[in-house]
């Protein structure tokens, strides 16, 4: 019972911890040491972050080691971290030197000093986020015990990151409406247009140039130029 309330007041410790972390480089950091103390057995650790269609960006790695291995994954396209990812919630490497599930993989990760690895996926409903990737350089040095810690770390883990996602995304958006706004209100004032028309025009040469309607908005804004016109000798 000990040990389970001592877990309980670590995972509260690390939530409380991550509470309102907003940047998502730091967010990494934070959690990438909080699972070398948490977890049973992790020397190393990294998280990779999904994006685009299965490729994934080291984030945190907490040495070269670290982040020797998750280049390699990338490089080579197979690895531990990356089925963990896409395919699995957990996966455990016992030994490098024996694993023949990646064999390219396997014999230049333990030829760079890597003997065991711990990987979870990083999963909110709807969201597959990424992984949490740990590191040994001692073969069987994650058991059951480092499985079970570092289940409670990921979830932990992936709520944090997908709220900090979440504000990004609002901030994101908020910054785009407020350019788009104040293009709209040049082309208003310019043109004596409405709202909705001053929008269209926006939309149409977005369409046109191919381009990010908010891009198009940020040029108005900056120049004062009106899209597509010709520029002045």
């Amino acid at each position: 019972m000990q040990g389970r309330d001592l877990l309980a007041d670590q995972m509260s410790t690390l939530a409380r911890s991550l509470q309102g972390e907003q940047d998502p480089d730091q967010l990494a950091a934070d959690l990438v040491a909080a699972a070398l103390e948490l977890i049973p057995g992790a020397e190393e650790g990294s998280i990779s972050r999904i994006y685009g269609r299965r490729k994934v960006r080291s984030l945190a790695p907490s040495s070269d080691l670290a982040r020797h291995i998750d280049t390699l994954q990338e490089e080579l396209g197979e690895g531990p971290c990356l089925d963990a990812a896409f395919q699995q919630e957990t996966v455990r490497v016992p030994d490098l030197a024996a694993e023949d599930r990646w064999p390219r993989f396997a014999a230049r990760a333990n030829a760079a000093g890597a003997a065991s690895m711990l990987t979870l996926q990083l999963y909110v409903e709807g969201d597959n986020l990424g992984a949490l990737n740990l590191y040994s350089t001692r073969a069987h040095a994650f058991g059951d015990e480092s499985e079970h810690v570092g289940l409670y770390v990921a979830s932990h883990a992936a709520i944090a990151f997908a709220d900090a996602q979440l504000v990004q995304d609002l901030r994101r958006g908020l910054a785009n409406r407020d350019i788009i706004g104040q293009a709209k209100g040049i082309l208003m004032e310019r043109f004596g247009i409405t709202a909705e028309q001053a929008f269209r025009l926006l939309v149409r040469v977005s369409q046109q140039d191919n381009r990010k309607l908010r891009d198009v908005a940020e040029e108005l804004t900056r120049t004062r130029r009106t899209p597509g016109a010709p520029q002045e000798p």
